[in-house]
């Protein structure tokens, strides 16, 4: 049974206060599938990972919707993926996402439920929702051993907030 977190957050900067605490908890060859409609905050959600890995600038992170993926330098290297306007998954697979999955990076997939045959079985699942103007409810799913001791992590520090 996946281990399930829900948080609200209240504003941009609970979006960025989690993202930040993920990306200092994310391990190489982690993987990261995002969720939520046009505006959730996946691009800024992302950033904030980013951020949590140690970017150096996050404003250099953008959606990459019209290059389908972009890397960026950190703690770990940083694969960001978006399936936004792709085809279907043999387009996703051709971007060669496979041996990203499997290398020492962390694999950031935006519009992930647009192509779920391409996810490996094990990853953390982000579905994000609008609440408000700038109030966003996250459901994280830990799929696997590895994220669902991810998911208590974050349960534990959203504890001491």
């Amino acid at each position: 049974m996946p281990e399930l977190l829900q948080l609200v957050l209240p504003d941009l900067s609970a979006t960025q206060a989690l993202g930040q605490r993920l990306g200092r908890l994310l391990f190489p060859g982690a993987v990261v599938a995002l969720v939520g409609p046009l505006g959730a905050g996946k691009t800024h959600l992302t950033r904030a990972i980013a951020e949590g890995l140690g970017i150096a600038d996050s404003r250099i992170v953008t959606s990459p919707t019209f290059v389908l993926m972009q890397e960026y330098g950190a703690r770990l290297p940083i694969y960001h993926f978006d399936a936004y306007r792709l085809r279907g998954a043999g387009d996703f697979d051709d971007l060669g996402v496979q041996e990203y999955f499997e290398g020492g990076g962390v694999c950031l997939v935006e519009w992930a439920d647009r192509v779920p045959e391409c996810l490996p079985a094990e990853h953390l699942r982000i579905s994000l929702s609008i609440a408000g103007e700038s109030s966003r409810v996250a459901e994280l799913e830990g799929r696997g051993r590895r994220y669902e001791e991810l998911i208590q992590q974050l349960r534990e520090g959203a504890r001491r907030l």
